[in-house]
């Protein structure tokens, strides 16, 4: 690994867009958009699907002549295929140009088009380096039955890198010393498979609502990690008997900011092992639709304590790491394998030597949610 010796104070950055797959959308917000546009790891997409269901995510340029396909200049959906506001050219969901009003369809003109996956109506999509394949696959989706509630999505903005994000799954430390978790303990080592790590761990935590203590979370979570922008966590909640699984996305907008999409479920509270405060009474699955709010709620708690952070450290290539730490060392040898290029760092601009002010734009959107 080599660092720019043009860094002036000899810190690397980390590359801002590992190889991986990485969340566009939900299809729900695909199919209520119609096309949807935005900035997806550095690239402008546009995001549209078929009558089929078959989605397309593609750079926002028209190979004929170079226009914005984007609704805000014009570009539209019509019988399943993307239109282009300037000559009328029809791409399929293939990336195919299938029709011109003036002339027969030209086999060159094609979309950049990115391979998609699709896992309980989350999209990603696929960035390889240097425009490469898939190398390896997301894991299959797991059971989707009604014992689950409907999905809660959060959204949230801030500089940082999804590699440092990621890092959160295997630093049980910071889950004491930011989070407040109790009982923090390490349920076997952290365990790599190619591009799955897996990490378990066992915490308490105790839910306050209106300064009242409601009860004390009892928990034992298994968190797997499919590259830097797909994290999967069980969770088994046992003073309650509660089984949650939650989603954490972080996504590369433009080699400075990340999305973080958290999504979470619960399963049905059909008959908890204990009275939970003020849901005693209620229907089962109202009493499963609050208790997946209060956990997407603390879940929101928890990633803005983080952003705090993430939005003002600096990678280091030699950490000062104590023996309690080891996990971390384990975790970055297995970040290595997402840039296949060797391009792990790079020079970082002149304006994020210094971390973000309080009142910098990126601070600014680092604290407002989205539903």
């Amino acid at each position: 690994m080599q660092i720019s010796s043009n860094d002036p104070d000899g810190i690397p950055s980390l590359f801002p867009f590992p190889e991986g797959w990485y969340f566009v959308a939900s299809r729900q917000t695909i199919e209520d958009k119609k096309l949807l546009q935005k900035t997806w790891l550095g690239e402008r997409i546009v995001v549209w699907c078929n009558g089929n269901g078959d989605v397309c995510v593609a750079v926002a340029v028209c190979p004929h002549l170079g226009a914005d396909l984007g609704p805000e200049a014009g570009g539209r959906v019509r019988n399943g295929c993307l239109v282009c506001p300037f000559h009328g050219f029809e791409y399929d969901v293939t990336g195919q140009c299938v029709a011109t009003p003036y002339a027969p369809p030209p086999r060159s003109a094609r979309l950049r088009v990115f391979e998609t996956r699709e896992i309980l109506g989350l999209v990603f999509a696929w960035r390889g380096s240097g425009g490469r394949p898939p190398q390896w696959d997301l894991p299959a989706s797991p059971p989707d039955d009604s014992d689950w509630s409907e999905m809660e999505v959060r959204r949230v903005r801030f500089a940082g890198h999804p590699q440092e994000t990621t890092e959160n799954s295997v630093d049980l430390g910071h889950l004491r010393y930011v989070h407040g978790y109790d009982s923090v303990n390490a349920v076997g080592p952290v365990s790599v498979e190619g591009t799955w790590l897996k990490s378990c761990f066992d915490f308490r935590r105790t839910q306050t609502a209106l300064g009242m203590k409601c009860f004390t979370y009892d928990v034992s979570a298994v968190t797997h990690v499919h590259g830097l922008g797909y994290s999967y966590v069980e969770v088994r909640e046992h003073y309650i008997g509660m089984d949650t699984r939650l989603w954490v996305l972080a996504t590369p907008i433009d080699g400075e900011l990340v999305e973080m999409t958290l999504v979470s479920q619960v399963r049905r509270l059909l008959k908890p092992k204990r009275p939970i405060v003020g849901m005693r009474f209620l229907p089962v699955r109202l009493r499963t639709r609050l208790m997946n709010k209060i956990i997407v709620t603390a879940q929101k708690h928890d990633v803005l304590q983080d952003v705090v952070i993430w939005g003002r450290k600096r990678y280091r290539l030699h950490p000062g790491l104590c023996r309690s730490d080891g996990p971390i060392g384990k975790f970055r040898r297995y970040c290595e394998q997402f840039y296949p290029d060797g391009q792990l760092f790079h020079r970082p601009p002149l304006e994020r030597i210094a971390p973000p002010s309080d009142d910098s734009p990126a601070r600014r959107r680092s604290v407002r949610f989205q539903q």
